[in-house]
């Protein structure tokens, strides 16, 4: 069974002169799909282009990121609107909210989060969820927006259990990266009561290279790196963490 990067922003110009590399190098390592998560207009046919050249390999997400939502956000939010009508992808993604790094739209994020999530609601699709220091920001409004049909990832989880139980409560799953392989995050000591069925793996390239890359341009490839940390966290084999977090992105995106 091969691993599915469920996180990966292969479009952007950090490989502009090695793309198709990257991308098959991913598949030689046995991550047959990578899934793109959209930022907004500007990186849409980047986006597209990739997946049009790996049709069966890079699947693309619609949404707008929230560190780009700006004075513009509306005219971003009809451009998603629009595109969801007349295209198909596998999620609404990525969507949320960021405090990390400026809170000046805070109220216009709030607003296309929960605008999003309607949208997920009206497609039919997962959300996949960035929580950037907004964790207590997120949650009171993906509760109110919750439904039974409301499913999706939150993104890059490095969160407390008391969180995780929280997120699960709301039906949705948790993507992990190379952050699990970081020496001082303490977040394989979270993962560890994280019942396998609720996590699926993510690079969120090019960022948060897993060690024994970290610092360096983060790639597709190097998933395996975060599913053996996974295997020697549960104490399974690879080929557990492979099908089971496999099973669950199948599932959660409908590839079946």
């Amino acid at each position: 069974m091969k691993l599915i990067d469920t996180h990966t922003h292969l479009y952007l110009d950090n490989y502009s002169d090695d793309r198709n590399e990257v991308v098959q190098n991913a598949i030689n390592h046995d991550v047959d799909i990578m899934l793109l998560p959209a930022i907004d207009s500007s990186t849409y046919e980047s986006m597209m282009d990739l997946s049009s050249n790996f049709p069966n390999n890079c699947l693309p997400m619609m949404g707008l990121h929230p560190t780009s939502v700006k004075d513009d956000y509306e005219v971003e939010l009809k451009f998603v609107d629009y595109k969801m009508d007349n295209q198909n992808f596998v999620a609404i993604g990525e969507i949320g909210i960021d405090l990390y790094w400026d809170d000046t739209y805070f109220e216009q994020q709030k607003d296309a989060f929960r605008r999003q999530l309607k949208l997920a609601k009206k497609h039919q699709l997962p959300a996949v969820i960035h929580t950037r220091d907004s964790f207590n920001e997120i949650y009171p409004i993906l509760k109110e927006e919750s439904t039974d049909e409301l499913i999706g990832i939150f993104h890059c989880f490095t969160g407390t259990i008391a969180e995780a139980n929280k997120i699960i409560e709301l039906g949705f799953s948790m993507g992990i990266g190379g952050i699990v392989t970081f020496k001082n995050s303490g977040l394989s000591e979270t993962v560890k009561d994280i019942h396998m069925k609720h996590l699926v793996l993510e690079t969120d390239s090019p960022f948060l290279t897993p060690v024994p890359y970290r610092g360096k341009r983060n790639q597709s490839s190097y998933l395996t790196y975060v599913a053996q940390k996974m295997a020697d966290i549960k104490g399974v084999s690879l080929g557990s963490i492979v099908e089971t977090t496999t099973a669950n992105a199948n599932n959660l995106f409908k590839m079946n």
